[in-house]
């Protein structure tokens, strides 16, 4: 499912901005992202031509985004990619009502998060003795437009405005340090604490969401401290 949702990805990127990665940012973030999850070198190639038009046999998908909440109040936004409107809105309907949610208005929830460019730095740089410190990247990506570095444990998370996104990337890609992925993404600009109970519930209708073949991304304005975390694992 991971596969079909990044190779979906792709096609869509393709069709939008063409098929060269050099010329296509998008494109070329979302085929770093599907190699980084191992999907095959020829199932991203078809996808880029099928994208693209120089090969037949892609579909049509539409973007639609659906809002809704979750146990405790948590706002929740769903980004689908689908080829049938009426399919999408039913599965997602459906999730939200068996796991405890409720579909929301349009605009209703949206309000409460700012799209943002999200680039995730894995400290072990890919593996290299010593790995990737926080002067590395703040070194790297203050010049080129980000707005703040954050420590994520076993990452850091470089925030910037969605139009410096490629600029970010770039800066990093410069200095030699390497990136898990690079997308912009929905940030929340205030957030809910759940305790162990409440958390548990959010996270089996994130994950019920996340199962949909229509949906690409969830986005979610929850905060579980480490502690919490600990108990619903």
């Amino acid at each position: 499912k991971l596969f079909a949702k990044l190779i979906k990805n792709i096609e869509v990127a393709a069709r939008v901005g063409g098929g060269d990665p050099a010329g296509n940012p998008t494109l070329y973030d979302a085929i770093q992202k599907a190699k980084k999850s191992s999907v095959p070198n020829d199932n991203i190639d078809r996808a880029v031509r099928r994208g693209s038009g120089a090969e037949a046999g892609g579909a049509q998908y539409e973007n639609i985004t659906y809002e809704g909440y979750a146990p405790g109040g948590v706002a929740v936004l769903v980004q689908c990619l689908t080829d049938n409107r009426n399919r999408a809105a039913s599965d997602v309907r459906t999730a939200f009502s068996r796991n405890g949610g409720s579909m929301a208005d349009p605009g209703s929830v949206s309000y409460l998060f700012h799209r943002k460019g999200v680039i995730v730095v894995d400290k072990r740089g890919g593996g290299e003795v010593g790995g990737v410190t926080e002067d590395d990247v703040l070194t790297a990506v203050l010049d080129a437009g980000a707005e703040e570095v954050n420590d994520d444990g076993e990452s850091f998370e470089v925030v910037s405005e969605p139009g410096d996104l490629v600029a970010v990337r770039t800066a990093l890609q410069d200095a030699g340090v390497e990136y898990e992925s690079a997308e912009a993404q929905f940030v929340p600009s205030v957030t809910v604490p759940l305790d162990a109970d409440a958390a548990r519930r959010v996270f089996r209708l994130v994950e019920a969401l996340e199962d949909l073949d229509d949906v690409q991304d969830v986005y979610a304005n929850f905060d579980v401290s480490d502690e919490v975390l600990a108990l619903v694992d």
